[in-house]
């Protein structure tokens, strides 16, 4: 079986996104500096292109290599604007929500409610790859809290943007981590953990 796998983006501060996120804004005001990683330099919301530079490339190809499941949150799907009803993966994608029902058409997106519910799809989905939990903040908290995640991958961008949504905001478990690896590029420093059990 492969390993849940939670990673994010977050400012030297410790935000995820700049205030005011939302559709059309999905990383906030500001927000977009976070991803300069992903886009090889300043992008914007209106034309989001640009190539990763090669170490943040290799960094994303290791851990996509063995990615079989996606589980995202719905505030960032409706942030994304549903990814134009396209998966960006290519892998089976679950959205955790609390309006099941609202399931898309199309087939690119499965809605399910609970975030150990979407786990377990995406784990039964992915086989023996890897499940990766991915935006929101809320989603990933509330893996971690259920103790779903094996490895966290912390990307931490060289801004500070004073405001936003953090992603241990009000997380109160006590959590251990074992560093794997450190990897620093022109954009990022991409910290990767295990989660330590008991």
């Amino acid at each position: 079986m492969g390993k849940v796998i939670a990673g994010i983006t977050m400012s030297v501060d410790g935000y995820v996104t700049g205030p005011d996120d939302g559709p059309g804004c999905g990383l906030g005001v500001g927000g977009e500096r976070l991803h300069y990683w992903v886009f090889g330099g300043p992008w914007s919301y209106d034309e989001p292109r640009g190539e990763m530079e090669p170490v943040d490339a290799g960094w994303m190809e290791k851990g996509m290599r063995d990615m079989g499941a996606v589980v995202g949150g719905r505030a960032t799907y409706e942030a994304s604007g549903h990814w134009g009803d396209e998966n960006p993966w290519d892998v089976p994608f679950f959205i955790v929500t609390h309006r099941p029902e609202e399931q898309p058409d199309g087939g690119a997106f499965t809605f399910i409610e609970g975030v150990r519910e979407a786990v377990a799809a995406a784990r039964d989905a992915a086989g023996d790859r890897n499940v990766h939990v991915m935006g929101g903040a809320d989603v990933i908290r509330q893996a971690l809290d259920a103790d779903l995640v094996d490895e966290l991958s912390i990307i931490v961008a060289p801004v500070v943007l004073g405001a936003g949504k953090r992603l241990f905001e009000g997380f109160t478990r006590d959590l251990e981590l074992e560093q794997l690896g450190v990897t620093q590029s022109r954009f990022a420093t991409f910290i990767d953990y295990r989660v330590k059990r008991d």
